[in-house]
């Protein structure tokens, strides 16, 4: 069973940074097809952050591009997302996500969630 196993959330002011780190685990890294981030805020829908495939593309939503940088170690089945010049409205729940390959099928995993608070 996969999972994902989220750290570095926590609390800082608007335009300081913090990193993001989410660790696969149960499968091989060829497996792992698209790996990235989502976040959640307070009476929103889950939204995307940023995803990084294993060939190394990447895509950003459009409010965090030039502020966040997603990298990914294929070697060690992780992902980070670095995050700067936080603004208040990247408070949100931050979920590592990962597309696994199944042979038979895909199959999105989620991790538990790690909470980013930014005040102003």
């Amino acid at each position: 069973q996969v999972q994902l196993v989220e750290s570095g959330g926590g609390l800082v002011q608007a335009g300081g940074s913090l990193r993001l780190s989410c660790e696969a685990s149960g499968t091989i890294s060829s497996r792992l097809l698209g790996m990235g981030w989502y976040r959640q805020a307070p009476g929103n829908e889950r939204e995307l952050v940023a995803v990084r495939t294993s060939s190394g593309r990447t895509s950003y939503a459009d409010s965090v591009k030039g502020r966040f940088t997603i990298s990914r170690d294929n070697a060690k089945n992780t992902v980070s997302l670095q995050m700067n010049g936080l603004k208040p409205e990247d408070t949100a729940v931050y979920y590592c996500y990962a597309n696994v390959d199944y042979d038979v099928g895909y199959l999105e995993h989620w991790g538990q969630g790690t909470l980013v608070t930014v005040s102003s």
